[in-house]
């Protein structure tokens, strides 16, 4: 099991956040935390099972301007 850590701005998440859920869908993780901060400020953990997955989902959540991601074993 890995966990994809997810960071965007507030401006990030208005802008992308349709396009982003649609992403989520795609990879088929489970959220297990979300959090809006005070600023705006957007964090969310998603377990995915795969290696392969967890890397392409990290990576493929950097394509939207204002976002920041990795990934660590759970």
């Amino acid at each position: 099991m890995w966990r994809v850590s997810i960071t965007c701005s507030g401006v990030a998440w208005k802008r992308y956040a349709v396009d982003f859920k649609n992403l989520a869908d795609k990879y088929q993780g489970e959220c297990i935390t979300s959090k809006k901060m005070p600023d705006g400020t957007r964090i969310m953990d998603y377990k995915i099972e795969d290696v392969s997955d967890a890397e392409a989902f990290g990576e493929d959540c950097t394509n939207f301007a204002g976002f920041t991601a990795y990934f660590e074993s759970l």
